[in-house]
């Protein structure tokens, strides 16, 4: 398999000239996160995906996890990498620092997420579920639950997870039949969950688990789901680790991917529990952790991307088949023009979806750091992001690693090369945390027609301002991108028009409004590049080849990617007719008469 080199300079590009962090570095209580600092923090991320989680990856593929009499087991090479991880201090990077955090952005954290994720999707899980959950710990729970809880969470000594699926409860939460008894000041939680990611394993001493179920008196639906912290193993008023609590593994899932990743079904027997927040208020609470791991999925899509990417790369330049005109013999595949269009159209989304994203994701930090108006616009912007970043980037990223897998032809089909586990891996991240589906319907329902449009307008204006600057300095790239924010404005109209005519309409055209947002965003961002590039290489800048190749993305992505939020906006106009006519017996197959 490719050796996984990380992507620092583009990284660097978009945290620098698009997210703007000197801005964000400006903010309070970020003073001491200069560039240079941040700098620093993603050189030595760097190495340790490149040395030491990258080569677990493959290992973590073949061997899987595996459940024992004494627990959950992840791959040798997982533990060995996790204490590095752990060790230097990478669980704590944007948490409070009141309990042990260094308190930087969340920005910053979010970029050295993608390579871990890059290294080692299966891996970087554990991490992802934790940190999500140290989130909803300091935003909801009471001062003496974060004080005996989240030190060691954040030194990365106990890890966390989620819980909020049941056999009878996926999507629809209100389904949900878990139940927390009183008992004094803490609660006996009984139920069972499933799916829940790394519900056990070996690489911690202890692990937090935030578990959704009732209370005794509590109302039906949504409304009665409270949140409640459930450790693996109980600890003492003096926070020593103490008797095993009713936690348990019952089964590991068998999986498409993310084979070293064990996905748990999990039992509570009157286990005990803290309440974490108000009463009846846990779905509120969770969604804090849900908004945070739906940011990190979708940098997983981008992740997976584009270490497919590098492997689809490495082999087209290694690999002769045929001849050109000219040519004394057969040439490398990736003189082939089919196979540059590949590796083109994987390149160009892949920068386009960091540039989404990370700008996108800044806005959680201006809203920490700002106040009044201000707070509440960066919150409303990283509200409407959000579900553009989770689905389009892993929709997309899914896309790329079938793409990898097309440039290895029949050698990408075979394990041996190790593309086909990109694919397998990827195919999960449009799944969990919301599927793109709910995804869509966030976007359309919450994001677009609850506010009338209110967030996207203010976004579709900011694109208008680009398209003024692209038409003096990249004039030729303007008309494509006028088309795509025309088709973006229209499919906002349209769908403000005609939600109210026909309940169906909205879950009917959200996913191509979801595609549509995100193939425009994917669009502005890259000219941003572009133009941010075009003033580097007039200043002189001796990254060159850089720079240049920030040109030609730019362009091939308005030429050959762009064209697609017609499409979608075409589709979306189809409105829910044909959708939802047929019958539910002409779903299924009719025999010859």
């Amino acid at each position: 398999m490719t050796t996984y080199r990380a992507p620092t300079r583009d990284i660097w590009f978009v945290l620098e000239d698009l997210a703007r962090w000197d801005e964000i570095h400006a903010l309070p209580g970020w003073e001491d996160a200069s560039p240079e600092f941040a700098r620093a923090v993603l050189k030595e991320a760097a190495t340790l995906a490149e040395e030491v989680i990258a080569p677990t990856n493959p290992a973590g593929d073949a061997e899987g996890a595996r459940l024992e009499e004494d627990g959950v087991h992840v791959p040798e090479a997982f533990r060995t990498a996790y204490e590095t991880f752990r060790d230097g201090g990478w669980t704590a990077l944007d948490a409070d620092p009141e309990y042990g955090g260094q308190g930087l952005p969340a920005l910053l954290s979010i970029a050295v997420s993608e390579l871990w994720q890059s290294a080692n999707l299966a891996w970087s899980n554990c991490a992802l579920l934790a940190g999500g959950a140290i989130h909803a710990i300091e935003a909801h729970a009471s001062p003496a639950l974060k004080a005996a809880w989240l030190p060691n969470m954040i030194a990365g000594t106990w890890t966390g997870t989620m819980n909020l699926t049941e056999p009878q409860a996926g999507s629809d939460l209100a389904l949900i039949r878990s139940t927390a008894v009183p008992d004094g000041d803490a609660y006996r939680v009984t139920g069972q969950k499933i799916f829940i990611t790394y519900g056990d394993h070996d690489m911690a001493e202890n692990i937090v688990h935030l578990v959704l179920a009732r209370l005794p008196d509590a109302p039906p639906g949504v409304r009665g789901i409270s949140l409640f912290l459930v450790p693996k193993i109980l600890v003492g008023e003096d926070g020593s680790l103490g008797a095993p609590n009713g936690v348990r593994a019952l089964s590991l899932e068998d999986k498409l991917g993310i084979h070293g990743s064990p996905t748990c079904v999990m039992q509570y027997d009157d286990a005990t529990g803290y309440l974490v927040g108000e009463p009846n208020q846990g779905l509120a609470c969770m969604f804090t952790m849900m908004n945070h791991a739906r940011i990190s999925v979708g940098m997983q899509g981008l992740a997976v991307a584009e270490r497919a990417y590098q492997h689809a790369v490495e082999f087209a330049r290694e690999r002769v088949q045929g001849g050109l005109p000219g040519s004394d013999g057969p040439v490398t595949i990736v003189h082939h023009a089919d196979v540059r269009r590949m590796l083109m159209e994987m390149k160009a989304q892949i920068e386009a979806m960091r540039a989404v994203a990370y700008v996108g994701a800044s806005h959680l930090d201006r809203a920490t750091g700002s106040d009044g108006e201000a707070a509440r616009w960066h919150q409303a912007r990283a509200d409407l992001m959000t579900p553009i970043i989770k689905a389009w980037s892993t929709e997309t990223g899914q896309h790329i690693a079938s793409l990898a897998l097309q440039v290895f032809g029949g050698m990408g089909f075979v394990e041996e090369t190790g593309a086909a586990q990109h694919y397998r891996d990827v195919r999960i991240t449009t799944i969990y945390e919301g599927t793109t589906g709910i995804q869509a319907a966030d976007l359309a329902g919450r994001k677009v027609l609850r506010d009338g449009g209110a967030a996207l307008r203010a976004l579709i204006e900011e694109m208008r301002e680009t398209e003024a600057e692209v038409g003096e300095r990249l004039p030729d790239q303007l008309p494509a991108f006028r088309s795509g924010v025309d088709d973006l404005q229209t499919g906002l109209d349209w769908l403000l028009e005609h939600a109210g005519n026909d309940f169906t309409v909205p879950g009917a055209v959200a996913f191509h409004l979801l595609m549509l947002c995100g193939t425009v965003c994917g669009a502005h961002q890259s000219l941003r590049g572009a133009l941010a590039a075009q003033a580097r290489l007039a200043q002189g800048e001796t990254e060159r080849s850089f720079l240049e190749a920030k040109l030609v993305t730019t362009r091939f992505y308005n030429e050959s990617i762009l064209p697609r939020a017609g499409a979608s906006l075409a589709a979306m106009r189809a409105g829910a007719e044909a959708v939802m006519e047929l019958t539910e017996e002409q779903f299924e197959p009719t025999p010859l008469a």
